[in-house]
């Protein structure tokens, strides 16, 4: 089975995005940094979620960010599925801060329940194809909308939606070019899928 075991993002700067990280989310060991100074303009073509368990944690989260240099993109606030908020990191990747609950149980903590990367894709059917011919699990999939991969013990969850639909859900508009700046690794052979997201392997990425 494969999987993710990390998530690689690319920046200008590495110690200040180190900084920002640890200090926002207290993400260490489920994020990777790496110079890069390859161009890209507009949507990047995915974003990352963090999962909470409560209204009062996503604020704490997003308001930790923004205390940090993250730019608010969509204020937190409820919906049909919950509650939460999206903001762009200052090294430009976006992180939509999410809970499935409507009401706080508990005092307000910083705590992380799932890290999801999610790929807009051109075509949610042949990208799914893609990855379960490389070796992941399909958890639920719901046509040609959304598709979430099983992610075993790893501390990142992947799932695919359509490009345009996961830009409006982030609050962006869907056009952009240039690098994705971010690599997957897990423990198979590197891979680039349909829409130009590269996979490394584990050892290689450790390496970077």
């Amino acid at each position: 089975m494969n999987f993710i075991d990390a998530i690689t993002l690319e920046v200008a700067d590495t110690a200040a995005a180190e900084r920002f990280y640890t200090t926002a989310f207290g993400l260490d060991t489920q994020l990777r940094l790496r110079a890069s100074q390859e161009p890209t303009t507009g949507f990047r073509g995915y974003t990352l979620s963090l999962t909470v368990s409560q209204p009062a944690n996503a604020d704490a989260l997003i308001e930790a960010a923004v205390a940090a240099g993250a730019t608010v993109i969509k204020p937190a606030a409820k919906s049909m599925w919950g509650y939460g908020g999206t903001v762009q990191a200052p090294d430009g990747a976006i992180w939509k801060i999410a809970t499935s609950a409507k009401k706080n149980t508990g005092p307000a903590t910083r705590e992380i329940d799932d890290i999801v990367l999610l790929l807009g894709v051109a075509d949610v059917a042949a990208s799914k194809k893609f990855y379960v011919e490389h070796g992941l699990t399909v958890g639920k999939s719901f046509g040609r909308v959304y598709v979430e991969f099983e992610s075993g013990s790893s501390p990142v969850k992947l799932a695919l939606y359509r490009r345009k639909a996961l830009a409006k859900d982030a609050g962006v508009a869907p056009e952009g070019t240039g690098s994705h700046r971010i690599a997957v690794s897990g423990p198979a052979a590197p891979f680039t899928d349909p829409d130009g997201f590269v996979w490394e392997t584990s050892a290689l990425a450790s390496q970077s």
